[in-house]
């Protein structure tokens, strides 16, 4: 029978991105592949990407769908997203357990699937394939400081550390093993501050950390030069990890030197983006100078008030740099008036500054205008901005960014955490360190993990060996 793999994403940006490149990689290797998206995320692909006519040039890909249990009216938004959850807990659970057990992809149907690559929040998945009988290798999109958290949960709550006794987010946690000299609370990921462990967040990251090492191996967006401190930790509950990170990186290495089954796609044509990208601000940064604008963007999910939108455009302002930043619909909550926008905000934007709704952030990254990041940490955005050899500004929000902030300006020192601040002096001191009194410390330490992370992706580096026992493992499977 041959290799026949199901890829199960979570429905966000980041996921869905990671996990199609993936899809991409294997179908190049000649395994088939099936990509699994809720019906509300193939749609939208299907509105902003060229997606179908990439995939379709290959013979041994298909696209299903699956309901998420939502109306299609819903925001799925991200203060609403546990609710997405709760759909798939009533819907989509039981349809995914009737596709495996007697529908498309059970033993009696023409192509049943082999193996299963879900998101690593997907507990239900390895339920229903055991019953199966097909093995689960899990993608935990996150990064591995994070993952391992979350592995370190239960002992973190065991020791009564997590939830938090009293206020101050200053105070050291030491139940992460590797962590112990840097992590506070205010790093922890973002559930962690909850007053109370009996939470629907907390229940889906505990059954994670129980369920996840029980699969046949996980699947890690991270090089082993980059998080090897965190990778010998989690190879003590997780043995079979694949570091094939950054995976935009390796798709983009192994599409150019490997075989095609039809044609080559390019780089530029091969957007998973769940928003309508404006290419515009490319012709803008070719005019502006090298390493001199901070790109501003909180990705997929986050969100933040007016207020807070106002110290931020003040600070980038107020630090006299050039900036482009990304204002997509749903960042701010709540309405404002355009007469409220000071004059001189609008003013010096109209010299200085560049907003639109979402950009190719690959490509802007890539651009030699850019030099510093103003970021979420979202682990897609970090990956990225490492390869790129940009210094970030770091201001989390949820999951697993405040630990990854952390990591960028205490572990690696590529960047500023400015968590839990939201003022414009700040923003306004953080952009100037980062451009000009600090730049040449965070260029020469970004430029050598980015140097690595090339390395890893090579035809014998940690990376690219990783992928092929990958490919290796899920034909063996």
């Amino acid at each position: 029978m041959p290799p026949h793999a199901l890829i199960f994403p979570l429905p966000m940006q980041g996921p869905v991105n990671c996990m199609l490149k993936l899809a991409e990689l294997l179908c190049i290797y000649g395994i088939s592949v099936t990509v699994l998206n809720t019906d509300h995320i193939q749609r939208t692909l299907l509105r902003h990407t060229n997606v179908l006519a990439r995939f379709s040039r290959y013979r041994n890909f298909r696209f299903r769908t699956i309901s998420d249990g939502l109306p299609d009216d819903h925001p799925r938004s991200s203060e609403r997203f546990l609710e997405v959850f709760e759909g798939m807990k009533t819907v989509t659970e039981p349809d995914f357990r009737e596709m495996m057990i007697s529908g498309c992809f059970g033993c009696g149907s023409d192509n049943p699937v082999t193996v299963i690559i879900p998101d690593g929040s997907f507990s239900f998945v390895l339920d229903v394939a055991e019953e199966v009988q097909i093995p689960v290798i899990y993608f935990e999109t996150v990064s591995p400081c994070a993952f391992w958290t979350y592995l370190c949960l239960p002992k973190l709550i065991g020791a009564g550390e997590v939830p938090f006794n009293g206020k101050d987010l200053d105070v050291p946690v030491k139940g992460v093993p590797g962590t112990e000299t840097f992590l506070r609370r205010r790093d922890l990921p973002s559930f962690c501050r909850l007053n109370n462990v009996a939470n629907s967040i907390t229940e889906i990251i505990l059954k994670e950390a129980r369920y996840v090492p029980r699969a046949h191996g996980v699947i890690l967006n991270t090089f082993q030069a980059l998080d090897a401190s965190i990778l010998v930790h989690i190879r003590t509950l997780c043995p079979n990890v694949y570091c094939i990170g950054p995976i935009h990186t390796l798709f983009n290495s192994r599409f150019t030197t490997e075989p095609k089954p039809l044609t080559q796609t390019p780089q530029s044509d091969a957007s998973n983006s769940l928003w309508e990208e404006n290419t515009t601000c490319l012709a803008w940064l070719d005019t502006q100078v090298t390493r001199s604008v901070v790109y501003v963007s909180f990705g997929s999910m986050a969100r933040m008030t007016v207020n807070e939108m106002f110290e931020f455009w003040h600070g980038l302002v107020n630090s006299g740099k050039p900036f482009l930043w990304v204002q997509r619909p749903g960042l701010v909550i709540g309405e404002y008036d355009v007469d409220q926008v000071p004059k001189r905000l609008v003013n010096e934007t109209g010299k200085r500054g560049f907003i639109t709704t979402w950009v190719p952030q690959e490509t802007v990254l890539a651009h030699s205008a850019i030099g510093a990041f103003l970021t979420h940490s979202g682990w897609n955005s970090t990956v990225e901005s490492i390869m790129e050899g940009v210094p970030m500004i770091c201001w989390p929000r949820n999951v697993d960014q405040q630990v990854n902030s952390r990591f960028v300006s205490d572990v690696w020192k590529i960047g500023i955490d400015i968590k839990d601040s939201c003022d414009r002096v700040i923003v306004e001191k953080a952009v100037k360190d980062v451009l000009d009194v600090r730049r040449s410390e965070f260029m020469e330490s970004v430029r050598m993990l980015s140097e690595l992370g090339g390395q890893s992706v090579a035809e014998d580096g940690s990376s690219s060996m990783d992928l092929d026992r990958l490919i290796e493992s899920i034909s063996l499977l």
